[in-house]
């Protein structure tokens, strides 16, 4: 029989956690809301030692977190939440815990990294040596894989604090980045939407202005991905590009950004470069499960 993994997406709104055999088999699901860490990862604990209790025990765990994270092993803070914004978060372990309950590895890593190399394995990506994935929800993340790994350095990436051009219609709202004003999550996100416009994207009316606004801000993004990564594949996800307006409006900006010049892109249109996720919403936790299966090879 094959080992036993465990999978975690956490996220700043949710976290998901599954039992699976592999990426195509889950066994248990839980979603539980992002609360306080004692009490989420409390949760979480719990779900997992139920389901070990009557499945076996666990051979790895896989945690795809939101952050900033600091994922490099040889670090005395490996495993910990850094700054991020989220209240209550900074500095919390998210592999300690799990690898002393369980006697099991944890593997950490982001939560776009981890949805990244789910859809070049099994998404949109899949065939891609380079692949790109950018998460739109709450906040705004993006994960790079090269040649099936993620990409890490002195942290890891993170395309959600670049600076973006104004829209011309968007002089009003300062930002809601804590750290930046108006970055690209200052004024993309879900947050930043909430914030101009009272309301969450798909609660607007039809022809409202903001899928065009976001849209002028992320296509700046991939048209600078394009030229800085070179990628085969870049994929576009989270909750904010449920609107199926975003999305075209992304690629017209970034086409109009790149002004002809797209040796990057090979042969291939914007339109086939700058995809939605082949896995729908279920990239990250497939990245996940991804990752503890990493840790048995």
């Amino acid at each position: 029989m094959s080992a036993l993994l465990g999978a975690i997406e956490a996220g700043g709104t949710k976290f998901v956690c599954v039992v699976a055999r592999d990426a195509a088999t889950i066994l248990a699901e839980r979603r539980m809301a992002t609360t306080t860490p004692a009490a989420t990862l409390g949760a979480a604990e719990e779900f997992f030692a139920t389901v070990s209790s009557e499945m076996g025990a666990l051979s790895a765990i896989g945690v795809a977190s939101f952050g900033p994270l600091d994922i490099r092993r040889s670090s005395p803070t490996y495993g910990r939440l850094l700054a991020t914004p989220k209240p209550g978060w900074a500095n919390v372990d998210l592999v300690a815990r799990f690898a002393t309950r369980f006697s099991c590895p944890v593997v950490l890593d982001t939560d776009v990294n981890a949805a990244a190399l789910a859809e070049a394995l099994h998404g949109a990506g899949r065939g891609c040596g380079v692949v790109v994935y950018v998460t739109v929800g709450t906040g705004i993340g993006g994960g790079i894989v090269v040649g099936g790994h993620a990409v890490h350095g002195a942290l890891h990436p993170e395309m959600g604090h670049i600076r973006v051009l104004r829209h011309e219609r968007d002089r009003a709202l300062p930002g809601v980045c804590a750290f930046h004003g108006d970055c690209l999550e200052g004024l993309a996100s879900g947050s930043a939407i909430r914030a101009r416009y009272g309301a969450p994207l798909d609660s607007l009316p039809a022809g409202h202005e903001a899928p065009e606004i976001v849209g002028y801000y992320l296509g700046q993004l991939a048209a600078t991905i394009v030229l800085m990564i070179s990628p085969e594949c870049i994929v576009f996800g989270g909750g904010v590009m449920n609107n199926d307006r975003v999305l075209p409006e992304l690629r017209s900006t970034a086409t109009r950004f790149l002004n002809g010049y797209l040796p990057a892109a090979g042969p291939r249109s914007l339109d086939e470069l700058i995809v939605a996720p082949g896995l729908g919403a279920r990239s990250g936790i497939v990245g996940a499960i991804t990752l503890a299966e990493s840790a048995l090879t």
